[in-house]
């Protein structure tokens, strides 16, 4: 079996328009001890046929045909079948931004002993968090990706850390569950952040116009589970907070006696 530095995981379903501009933007890279993993859900285009032939001339290209619930779904079955030591997650319109920016990445990884490295994308067209053009998003921290995600685009994972620590994406969020993962990777380890674009994100899918209303009623209890921390924490018991008025209509319902000092407090001390 042949040891890869880096999975790239693909999750296809009837994207024959797009697919060989994605496969194209991977096979010329400079960078080549990478595994292409597809992970398709029973296309009925002709998405198959293409990987069929990109098949026969790239021996690092495998796929993966079956019926599934979805992209995350799809994910997760990459996370299992990934050979390479960091995982990459790709969309099937998506393309890498330059052609030496997986050596770039290598060099990242031989240097540093984080669990998770992540950088930059462009954002191709206008979704309803950037416009067409915009380097999203910079570099997060803790506050920050509470209030939104890094594109799964723009990270590398090391697969002993995700399958030990993390596993797989939650298939009760439909849009939002690679931001759900990515939260848990926060709270469990340091990200490194590398201002270089690593990918362009082509507009269009899921997170671009879908909404997650499990996610969304799961968030603050969530954040308290992954954290361990409580709803008087300062991470979340701030108007910065994106749901802080439901935190504060929960300190109200669960612990009305400590918000009372609490705001006693806080006004002894303005």
């Amino acid at each position: 079996m042949k040891n890869y530095l880096i999975t790239i995981v693909i999750p296809t379903y009837n994207c024959q328009g797009t697919i060989k501009e994605a496969l194209n933007s991977i096979l010329s890279q400079s960078f080549k001890n990478v595994e292409i993993l597809i992970i398709d859900g029973a296309s009925t285009d002709n998405t198959l046929k293409i990987l069929q032939e990109y098949k026969t001339q790239e021996e690092n290209l495998i796929v993966h045909s079956a019926k599934d619930e979805g992209i995350y779904d799809a994910m997760n079955k990459g996370i299992k079948l990934a050979k390479g030591e960091w995982l990459y997650f790709m969309g099937s319109d998506d393309t890498l931004y330059e052609t030496t920016i997986l050596e770039k990445v290598a060099k990242l990884i031989e240097d540093l002993t984080y669990n998770v490295i992540y950088g930059n994308v462009k954002i191709i067209g206008n979704t309803g968090w950037a416009k067409d053009g915009a380097i999203y998003d910079g570099k997060f921290d803790t506050s920050k990706i509470l209030k939104t995600n890094i594109s799964h685009q723009a990270i590398f994972y090391k697969s002993r850390f995700i399958k030990e620590k993390i596993v797989f994406f939650n298939l009760n969020y439909s849009v939002c569950s690679d931001w759900d993962f990515n939260l848990r990777c926060w709270s469990k380890t340091d990200f490194y952040y590398s201002d270089i674009i690593i990918a362009n994100f082509f507009s269009g899918g899921l997170s671009t116009n879908g909404s997650d209303k499990l996610f969304e009623k799961d968030f603050i209890a969530n954040i308290l589970k992954y954290f361990k921390i409580g709803l008087f924490h300062n991470l979340i018991n701030t108007p910065d907070f994106r749901k802080y008025s439901r935190v504060k209509l929960l300190q109200k319902k669960y612990y009305p006696i400590k918000l009372k000092v609490y705001n006693l407090l806080g006004r002894i001390k303005k």
